[in-house]
């Protein structure tokens, strides 16, 4: 063989790539090279299952998924996954927090408004009221009254309230007692026209004459309830069985302002010659001498009133149970006797 025939059959040529017609057009593939693998990352989740004894105890105690706890990046380890599984827990068995009543106290006592912030009054009474409303509210309104000079005086404001407002009324307290020299009804039924007239503040009366004149005319009644009643404060709670009336009303519009107890309080001052004693007028008496106790459920006086109410009964009570007592030891000596 020739030399040139050894070099021809010693250098192979080198394969060149093929031209193929693809569907876009003319492009090159080298048929040496191996395809390459895109979705490398589909066999990441078989990667990252773990058996079921390196799954952490705390995500099988409460039924939590692993896979669901897991991150889909590949790099996350199981350090991570311990942390998600550790987190997903806390939600999941995490609790509002709960107030712990001691045994024997009522659980609406811990929330009142003395433990927490200020005292919830009725709806009626704002931020932007007088305080010496307010602190009537707190104090007076809605109290038991047993005094006849300051259940009078009680009237009076009842009245009153057709011209003036409570805290006007409030406000002039004062003058009101100096002028009806502190309300007692015997001094009262002896004014003069001339005394009725000069009843005046700041060259104004205090009241309309007709307020005034009824003023006068129910303080001659009062004299003449006392003497059938021996108080007039025995006359007025006969009505409600020397007892007062627990509405509890939740809301303010609920509140009336007249009941058929007013009613019949009205109608039989009315037969006795009492003026300007209407049912409102007689129901708002009530109401601030706690013939009735018409605080709002929601306000703080409304149980201490009737607590109140409780203590002011108590000595009534036991005296009544001396005498009861006293009674039977003396029906048991005349036993004895005869």
């Amino acid at each position: 063989m020739s030399v040139v025939a050894r070099l021809q059959l010693s250098a192979k040529p080198v394969s060149e790539p093929r031209a193929i017609l693809g569907p876009a057009g003319n492009r090159v593939r080298v048929s040496e090279e191996p395809p390459k693998r895109k979705p490398e990352s589909v066999k990441r989740p078989q990667q990252l299952r773990k058996p079921a004894s390196e799954i952490p105890e705390p995500a099988v105690r409460n039924n939590v998924s692993v896979d669901s706890s897991c991150s889909s990046d590949s790099s996350s380890s199981g350090s991570s996954m311990k942390k998600t599984v550790k987190s997903r827990t806390v939600r999941r068995t995490g609790f509002k927090p709960v107030k712990v009543v001691p045994h024997g106290v009522d659980g609406e006592a811990l929330s009142s408004p003395k433990n927490s912030g200020p005292p919830k009054r009725c709806d009626w009474i704002t931020p932007y009221s007088e305080p010496n409303y307010t602190f009537f509210h707190d104090e007076e309104w809605g109290v038991p009254v047993y005094d006849d000079n300051k259940l009078f005086e009680r009237l009076v404001f009842s009245q009153a309230l057709a011209e003036l407002t409570w805290s006007a009324i409030l406000n002039k307290r004062d003058i009101f007692r100096k002028l009806f020299e502190n309300f007692n009804p015997s001094s009262i039924a002896q004014f003069t026209e001339k005394k009725l007239m000069s009843l005046k503040v700041d060259g104004s009366l205090l009241l309309s004459e007709p307020k005034l004149r009824a003023v006068v005319e129910n303080a001659k009644q009062m004299l003449k309830v006392q003497q059938e009643f021996g108080s007039f404060s025995k006359y007025c709670w006969s009505f409600v069985n020397h007892k007062p009336i627990k509405n509890g009303f939740r809301y303010a519009r609920l509140v009336p302002v007249k009941t058929p107890k007013a009613e019949l309080i009205s109608k039989d001052l009315m037969q006795r010659g009492f003026r300007c004693v209407g049912p409102t007028v007689v129901y708002s008496f009530m109401q601030v001498a706690g013939i009735v106790n018409d605080h709002l459920l929601t306000c703080f006086r409304y149980q201490e009133c009737n607590a109140n109410l409780k203590n002011d009964l108590k000595p009534k009570i036991e005296e009544t149970q001396v005498l009861t007592k006293a009674l039977e030891n003396t029906c048991l000596s005349r036993e004895q006797i005869a």
